[in-house]
């Protein structure tokens, strides 16, 4: 809701700056809307044009770039879950306890990073499972092997799980990013400045208009496009919960 929020605003004020050129354009004397002011004012248009086309199109990647990080972070860590109790099941009904405990912790971590309601704050801090992962390692530790497998399968589900709280750190530590205050009104100025330019020596009918606002849509867009990505679990384009839902199903079985 906030970056919706946000670009609205970014397109209010991005379509009101070309507007109110409109508006000047029209009390302007003709020499200052001669050719060659407007030879000045479409090179002037293509610098800015060209400074903001940059800055989006990095701020797109690095939001993106957070996106898959966070997005192969839990691909990671369902792959280690799951590998985890495939490997207790192996070792013998005297993990049976330790793969429930795996489950619990597994069914809190979905229900932290995407909450059943959605009103709900999501929480990436690494901390929620800690009860039942406490007692799942002190119970995985407490194993007594009776043959060479069962010492293997125990060395195996230790280390995994080693990796397990890796990854769920990597998650936490990943976080998520935010656009700058100071970065945004930059840009919007920028963008109010080129739209502004545009409204100042485009024509005054209802076509113009139209395109001006497609132009301004796909901006704001952009920005919110940015914000989105930035925040992986949350918003309209969020992680996809279904590899750790689908290794849930799979838990215990």
């Amino acid at each position: 809701m906030i970056a919706a929020a946000v670009a609205l605003i970014v397109a209010a004020c991005v379509f009101g700056g070309s507007l109110l050129a409109m508006s000047a354009a029209r009390a302007l004397p003709d020499s200052h809307l001669s050719s060659e002011a407007r030879d000045v004012i479409k090179l002037c248009m293509a610098l800015i044009a060209t400074l903001v086309a940059l800055v989006l199109g990095l701020l797109v990647a690095t939001a993106k770039g957070t996106y898959d990080a966070q997005s192969a972070g839990v691909r990671q860590l369902s792959a280690n879950v799951l590998l985890l109790d495939r490997t207790l099941a192996e070792y013998g009904p005297e993990a049976q306890h330790p793969r429930e405990l795996l489950r619990q912790a597994a069914e809190v971590m979905l229900e932290r990073l995407w909450p059943a309601d959605g009103s709900a704050p999501v929480s990436l801090a690494p901390g929620e499972a800690h009860t039942q992962m406490s007692e799942f390692l002190r119970e995985v530790t407490s194993l007594a092997p009776q043959d060479g497998l069962q010492q293997f399968l125990k060395a195996q589900a230790l280390r995994i799980t080693s990796d397990l709280a890796q990854a769920r750190f990597q998650l936490y530590v990943q976080g998520t990013t935010s656009l700058p205050l100071p970065f945004l009104v930059v840009v919007v100025t920028w963008l109010i400045v080129l739209f502004g330019g545009y409204g100042l020596i485009a024509a005054r009918n209802a076509t113009v208009m139209i395109f001006l606002l497609a132009c301004t849509l796909s901006v704001a867009g952009a920005i919110f496009l940015i914000q989105e990505l930035a925040d992986p679990f949350a918003g309209v384009v969020r992680v996809s919960d279904r590899p750790l839902r689908e290794v849930v199903l799979q838990l215990g079985r």
